[in-house]
């Protein structure tokens, strides 16, 4: 049987915006242990949640009842050609250390690594460019547990519907136990940093994602600057150390954690200090070469919360510069960078990129400050500019609102009555999204 133990004390997310408390906790370390858990909690019509690293920031997980952890059902079970085939919670960072080792390498990923591979994929977690889809696009195939208690392998010739839907389903469909990913020979990335002015870098944008494999900027609230990285192949020699520029001393340390902690003790400060980060990256400049996992990852020492929308790529620069303007216009209270990246179009069901080209704007505050406002005016915004939610950030929209924005949205719901008939993955969460 599953290691299953009474919680007595709250589960919080990497932000701590969600704190709750369990009935039971369990850590499988067995496909079947796994399906035991599940036929278990169905049997008495509980209901059951998969936690990953927790980095979602809104109540994926929540649940009164049974929280399943993934973490000894992790690592890398073989890899057959250049097809993976991965334990659900395995987490980013390890599996890019241990794929480096056997000379391969994701194709991509998102600026974080701590994650769960099952979590990141769920949620429809991404990096940035212009031809690459999310990490989701990456998947071969799945092992499911579904409501049931059986185990059942999806993929594009093998229970196709349930793997269109599953790529992107917030857990909503079973529990992902294995996942095929395709990878890469091992590479490397030249990643380069420079500060450029607002208005040259969003010109300048659709030219640098078509130039770059890899392209993204932040912009600094209440300046102008921006802080670009660009990313490509290179067969140059590993660098002899990390990138030193002010702005990693400042954004991507923990200095910046001095700096926000003043914000949050006096708010009116926070659009001076954006202005002081914007004057220390105006002429900042790095360049750095890196194996692939870890060139795509930054540490994040300050934690904060986030919401991100997903916009047509042809909305993102003027939805940038409308928001740009509300937080001068207002004097938004905040000091934290505003991300812009680029994805690619994919036919996952539920997936924010499904048949379109996308930019995605991320709005960010310092855990402790008043983000509900700022928040609100952002996803108004990008709503007004066809805007979809990232399913593991903030955001207000339930049911009605998000049914409208998916084509595929009735048959996503028929394929997760249909393997959860009775609710057993659902929570409060789920319901006001899905309108059960």
């Amino acid at each position: 049987m599953s290691p299953t133990k009474p919680h007595s004390t709250p589960w919080r997310n990497w932000s701590g915006a969600v704190r709750f408390t369990p009935q039971t906790f369990a850590t499988p370390s067995s496909v079947p242990e796994l399906q035991s858990l599940v036929s278990g909690v169905a049997a008495r019509r509980g209901q059951l949640r998969v936690v990953g690293s927790g980095h979602s920031f809104t109540p994926l997980v929540q649940t009164p009842d049974t929280l399943v952890s993934l973490d000894k059902l992790s690592g890398i079970a073989r890899i057959d050609g250049h097809v993976g085939h991965i334990y659900g919670g395995t987490q980013l960072k390890p599996l890019g250390l241990e794929l480096a080792r056997r000379g391969f390498g994701m194709t991509n990923l998102g600026d974080i690594n701590k994650q769960a591979l099952a979590g990141a994929v769920s949620t429809g977690t991404h990096g940035t460019g212009a031809t690459l889809g999310s990490i989701s696009t990456q998947v071969r195939g799945m092992d499911l547990v579904l409501a049931s208690g059986d185990a059942i392998h999806c993929s594009a010739t093998e229970n196709a519907e349930i793997y269109d839907a599953a790529r992107v389903s917030v857990g909503a469909l079973g529990v992902i136990a294995a996942l095929d990913i395709e990878l890469q020979p091992a590479y490397r990335l030249k990643l380069i940093k420079r500060a450029m002015d607002l208005d040259d870098c969003l010109a300048q944008a659709p030219d640098l994602a078509r130039l770059y494999r890899h392209f993204e900027f932040y912009w600094i609230p209440h300046t102008r600057r921006t802080l670009v990285k660009l990313m490509d192949w290179t067969a140059e020699p590993e660098s002899a150390r990390g990138m030193t520029t002010a702005v990693e001393l400042l954004v991507e340390n923990g200095a910046f954690g001095m700096v926000s902690r003043l914000a949050r003790m006096n708010p009116d400060w926070a659009p001076g200090i954006a202005r002081f980060i914007g004057k220390v990256t105006k002429s900042d400049e790095s360049t750095m070469v890196a194996d692939c996992h870890r060139a795509f990852s930054t540490a994040r020492l300050v934690r904060f919360q986030e919401m991100e929308y997903e916009l047509p790529a042809e909305r993102g620069p003027d939805a940038l510069r409308e928001l740009a303007e509300h937080v001068e216009r207002r004097r938004v209270l905040v000091h934290f960078p505003v991300e812009y990246r680029f994805v690619a179009a994919d036919d996952i069901w539920l997936s924010p990129f499904y048949r379109r080209d996308s930019v995605a704007i991320s709005v960010h505050q310092y855990v402790g400050m008043a983000h509900q406002e700022y928040f609100a005016a952002a996803e108004a915004i990008f709503r007004n500019h066809g805007g979809r939610p990232h399913w593991g950030k903030m955001h207000s929209l339930a049911a009605r609102e998000l049914s409208a924005m998916y084509p595929r949205w009735d048959d996503f719901q028929r394929v997760r009555k249909q393997l959860d008939p009775h609710g057993l993955f659902s929570n409060t969460l789920l319901q006001r999204w899905f309108g059960d």
